[in-house]
């Protein structure tokens, strides 16, 4: 299913403490909305809208460098106002879109399961929302602390978000919702409007940062929920008749071509093998048989996409790359910025984030020979616990 999502960051966040405003506070080293955001990216959302402070665009368009997809809109008063910009911001897209997820920023904790279960409650419902039975006995008191009564608690539930809905029924609710009423989530607005809004079952772990203590809470929890993983590629292709070779995806002109099936950047290769070695997924063979006819002559543009989506479905994020590429010849220092910029691309990773370094083994085996050339990668990747 298509769909986009709203990441709502349009509030003050001042009641966590820390002097910043929660939405941009670190956890575990990363501004807390940035969890989000990136779970939705690598789930697949398109358009992703973040509804920041009017005030404070200029930190969200920083938090956001580097992430494609990614639409920032100013907020409004009430989170009601800054839902309806992420709405209009989704209009005004050309993508074709067919649910839109509405998540608050500050629960930080979303994974890749949490939202295929909101899509696949989709198929017979306008709108689904994680929740939670309430497990403790409820308490009426008055102001003064004095307890005048106990709440049935039975059929009662804690709402929590990412809430998904069908966009047609979602933007119908939103045009006929009454002013100067304020819902209390978004799927208030769906039922008024007499759509059919399902509860799937919630997590713990869904979280909302609200108060200083609950960071030391999602820190313990992100800390645990997460591993940090790496993988090594390498990858060697002899020289043959040609007038260049492709390296980490630059075409360097040279009196010699690099012989092999797809079009033989071992750069890519190593790399590609590098990201498949830390979710152990194989290596480039398993995925690309270089018996398969259909990736003769192939850009290795694609393996290499191919291996960071993996790593994103399994709601994973590439941290760092590193490749090393071995050769007496081509000269390889005057393409390496281009080179980092083109892996930078490909993997949607900020520029320092990736690394093209290049050496000889002076004159000593068959790349000092100048009979080939050869690469060697390393790849971080950070993955669901």
């Amino acid at each position: 299913m298509e769909f986009a999502a709203i990441v709502v960051a349009g509030g003050a966040g001042l009641r966590a403490g820390g002097g910043t405003p929660k939405q941009w506070r670190p956890l575990c080293g990363k501004p807390l909305a940035l969890w989000s955001l990136e779970a939705l990216l690598a789930h697949g959302a398109r358009p992703l809208v973040l509804v920041a402070p009017a005030d404070q665009l200029a930190t969200a368009k920083a938090l956001c460098a580097g992430l494609e997809g990614v639409f920032i809109v100013a907020g409004g008063r009430e989170r009601m106002d800054s839902v309806r910009e992420g709405l209009q911001a989704i209009a005004g897209s050309s993508a074709a879109v067919e649910a839109v997820l509405i998540h608050d920023a500050a629960r930080p904790l979303l994974k890749s399961g949490h939202i295929s279960a909101l899509l696949d409650a989709l198929g017979d419902a306008d709108g689904a929302l994680p929740a939670l039975a309430i497990a403790d006995t409820l308490k009426r008191a008055h102001a003064g602390g004095a307890v005048h009564g106990t709440a049935d608690r039975t059929g009662l539930f804690r709402a929590q978000t990412p809430q998904a809905f069908r966009w047609s029924v979602l933007r119908a609710a939103f045009a006929v919702w009454p002013s100067g009423e304020t819902p209390t989530d978004d799927a208030q607005v769906v039922e008024r409007h007499g759509g059919r809004v399902v509860l799937i079952p919630g997590d713990p772990a869904l979280m909302k940062a609200t108060y200083p203590e609950d960071f030391a809470m999602l820190e313990s929890l992100a800390s645990g929920a997460r591993l940090i993983r790496s993988g090594m590629g390498f990858d060697t292709h002899r020289f043959g008749p040609g007038d260049g070779v492709w390296l980490c995806g630059v075409h360097i002109p040279y009196e010699q071509s690099l012989i092999g099936h797809s079009d033989a950047d071992a750069g890519l290769h190593a790399l590609t093998d590098a990201l498949l070695g830390a979710i152990g997924e194989g290596d480039i063979g398993d995925h690309f048989p270089p018996t398969d006819p259909q990736w003769r002559g192939a850009s290795s543009d694609l393996f290499l996409v191919h291996a960071a989506d993996l790593v994103r479905g399994r709601g994973g994020r590439i941290v760092n790359v590193d490749v090393t590429l071995i050769c007496e010849r081509p000269k390889i220092k005057p393409y390496r910025q281009a080179m980092r910029a083109r892996l930078a691309s490909l993997l949607d990773l900020p520029l320092d984030r990736v690394s093209v370094k290049a050496t000889t083994t002076e004159g000593l085996g068959f790349t000092g020979r100048e009979e080939g050339l050869a690469a060697q990668a390393l790849a971080t990747v950070e993955t669901p616990g």
